[in-house]
């Protein structure tokens, strides 16, 4: 592991492989919205519409992609949760 990735350590994680768009992104919108401000939620989401879409999305909604990498024919995607203003 990168010295980037034991600082973004997860403070939660989603695992969001066959779950279909648009439920993957409503799931990780529901979950940062449980979150405290600054934290960190990882995803597993699936190649195709998921990772093209779930990034984007959230990019949308003002959160910070911190990373997105290829694990075991699937996304991890690291995600940091907005500061509400």
């Amino acid at each position: 592991m990168s010295g980037q990735q034991q600082l973004s350590q997860p403070n939660a994680e989603l695992d969001l492989r066959g779950v279909i768009c648009p439920y993957n992104f409503v799931k990780t919108k529901l979950k940062l919205e449980s979150m405290e401000e600054g934290q960190i939620l990882a995803v597993l989401l699936d190649a195709g519409d998921p990772i093209l879409n779930v990034p984007q999305s959230v990019r949308n909604e003002g959160h910070t992609i911190l990373s997105q990498e290829l694990v075991d024919e699937s996304y991890r995607v690291v995600i940091r949760r907005r500061g509400d203003e």
